[in-house]
């Protein structure tokens, strides 16, 4: 392990960038520092050293270096869980993400029943579905940034803990107020789990296989909308809405059990590719079953086990901070791949929102028969989710190929220099087109009290383009941030969740005022014009992305040569440095390693 820690491999191929050149620093999936468990995890490590020779070697003087440093093909594999494992963590993670969408829906079919329960207006009962988006917007800021730091499984025990209490209080309930505030916590607990789906992705899969497995775990979060009004029109019409609430506990103490007994920890902050054993919180059932056993058949060996992990540097945990998740949203590149989603998605939640009202008129079904409506959204989603991960993952190789690029099955992938925008984009721009298309057709079926069938169809069709447009998003932003992806993932269900509150607020009064078809016109022409934002992001988003590293790396540097210059001189580096009989030198150096030599170029 030490070779690979120092980049002393034979057939590693290393070279150090100018700490005054920050253009030639690559991306996002090489890290600033090296630790053992990140060795473990990637094959390509980035570390901060201080290299002190002395003057007869190669007069080389301690200063600070970056060295990217880039292992064979015999390094260590991305992720040691077998595929069968992996299979399994992404079905836990899609089921997790399962209970945000359906936590909203199931609602919908309840809300009469419970307006005139409680003896408040239609008006003061939509209140609970607009307070609820927005808790689902701003609840994964915090837990995002939790669960990069912490791990997955304290985030989720946290959050499925909150989510169980607050079913149990909405269950039992008798008044508006209480409905409100507990509707609030029920979003929290639940919905930082679609923003941990691509966190687990992020840590297990490399991205030629990202594709498939990112569509797998956005299956839940996807499904979630469509069936849920179906179990709620159930539940409401047949036993009341204390059930819908009684079995979504059910249904999370079901996930909790399964959880707590076999899903593994896979951040990699962590567990690093998975050899890392996990230690506290993060170990499930299995893992001190496991432990156990191995203290009784060789104590010692276990005990040096134990001694030589705790001596592995592990990430602090520190009180979550959703500014991180802010942050992302403010950089170019990702906020018109965020908000142009968000707008997708947002007219997707229009259309959702718009069914009750405008089928109970047109159609003058029932609950539990608009809630059968939503069916066909629910295959489109399914079936997207089938076909585009497949087409992301061909299109990942069709680029490799194109430029000569070996994929190496197992092992992460190097993007610096890859136009992964591109290759992810040329799927996602033609389903948001499609996106745009089939939510203007739909407003007209509507608007000319067209044939249901008919409006089914392009309910199918509407719900595949958006989710395909979605899962490309995701899929993306999981690319440009490895290392953090729950709190990018925040920050994507937060614009998402944002703009899906004000675009369900303003749907109903725009179709009262201007009519089905002009409504659903007017978003469509908004989407339309706004599309650019992809294309901006699609060819120049290699140039985005590389005016963001420069500027990251320019703030490591100054942030070193503060710590330097606040010891005075005296320790660190400059300290070895005059050990060694030199002094720090000033101006731009770069610093070229090879196989047997050192130069060093002022």
């Amino acid at each position: 392990m030490s070779s690979l820690v120092n980049g002393s491999d034979g057939n590693a191929q290393t070279r150090a960038v100018a700490s005054t050149e920050p253009q030639d620093i690559q991306d996002h999936d090489v890290r600033p520092y090296s630790n053992p468990s990140e060795t473990l995890a990637v094959d390509q490590t980035v570390h901060l050293s201080k290299i002190a020779t002395n003057q007869d070697e190669s007069h080389a003087t301690s200063q600070l270096q970056r060295t990217v440093t880039t292992a064979s093909a015999a390094g260590p594999v991305y992720s040691v869980f077998s595929k069968n494992q992996k299979r399994f963590i992404i079905f836990m993670a899609s089921w997790a993400g399962f209970f945000s969408p359906i936590s909203g829906t199931i609602y919908y079919p309840a809300l009469n029943p419970l307006a005139a329960d409680l003896n408040v207006s239609n008006t003061l009962i939509n209140l609970t579905l607009t307070s609820y988006m927005i808790f689902q917007g701003l609840a994964p800021s915090f837990f995002g940034d939790f669960s990069d730091a912490a791990g997955r499984r304290p985030a989720y025990a946290i959050c499925f803990s909150i989510y169980i209490a607050a079913n149990i209080g909405l269950a039992l309930q008798n008044s508006f107020p209480a409905l409100f505030i507990l509707r609030c916590i029920q979003s929290t607990g639940s919905s930082a789990t679609i923003a941990m789906c691509s966190a687990v992705v992020a840590d297990i899969a490399t991205p030629a296989e990202r594709g498939t497995y990112m569509g797998v775990a956005y299956s839940g979060s996807l499904l979630g909308p469509a069936i849920g009004p179906v179990i709620g029109g159930l539940l409401a019409d047949f036993v009341g809405w204390r059930a819908i609430f009684w079995f979504l506990l059910a249904l999370g103490a079901a996930f909790m059990i399964v959880f707590g007994v076999f899903l593994p920890e896979t951040a990699r902050t962590q567990v690093g590719n998975g050899s890392i054993p996990p230690k506290g919180w993060n170990m499930s059932l299995i893992n001190i079953l496991a432990m156990r056993k191995s203290r009784q058949l060789d104590p010692k060996e276990t005990s040096e086990r134990v001694e030589d992990e705790a001596a592995l540097p592990r990430k602090k945990v520190t009180f979550p901070n959703p500014l991180r998740s802010v942050s992302v949203i403010f950089d170019k590149a990702n906020a018109l791949l965020l908000f142009y989603n968000g707008f997708i998605f947002a007219a997707f939640y229009a259309v959702s929102a718009v069914i009750p009202s405008q089928f109970a008129e047109i159609y003058h079904f029932n609950e539990f028969q608009i809630g059968l409506c939503y069916i066909p959204c629910g295959a489109g989603a399914m079936t997207a989710v089938l076909v585009n991960g497949r087409i992301l993952d061909g299109n990942f190789s069709r680029w490799c190929k194109k430029l000569g690029i070996k994929i190496r099955k197992g092992r992460d992938q190097d993007l610096s220099n890859f136009p992964i925008e591109k290759v992810r984009l040329q799927i996602g721009i033609p389903a948001a087109y499609a996106s745009v298309a089939f939510t203007c057709i739909f407003g007209w079926l509507i608007h000319v009290d067209g044939p249901l069938a008919a409006v089914l169809v392009v309910l199918f069709f509407t719900n595949f383009a958006i989710s395909v447009s979605y899962n490309v998003t995701t899929t993306l932003l999981v690319d440009l941030y490895p290392k953090s992806p729950a709190t990018a993932g925040a920050a994507n269900n937060l614009v998402r969740c944002l703009l899906g509150a004000g675009f369900t607020a303003a749907v109903i009064p725009l179709v009262n005022a201007i009519g089905r078809g002009w409504t659903f016109t007017a978003f469509s022409v908004f989407l339309f014009i706004t599309s650019p934002m992809l294309w901006l992001l699609y060819f120049r988003g290699m140039d985005l992305r590389a005016d963001r590293h420069r500027r990251q790396e320019q703030k490591k540097i100054l942030k070193e040569e503060g710590k330097i210059l606040a010891t005075g001189g005296e320790g660190g580096g400059a300290h070895e440095s005059r050990q060694a009989g030199g002094e720090l030198p000033q101006g731009p150096v770069e610093v070229k390693i090879e196989q047997g030599s050192t130069d060093i170029h002022r």
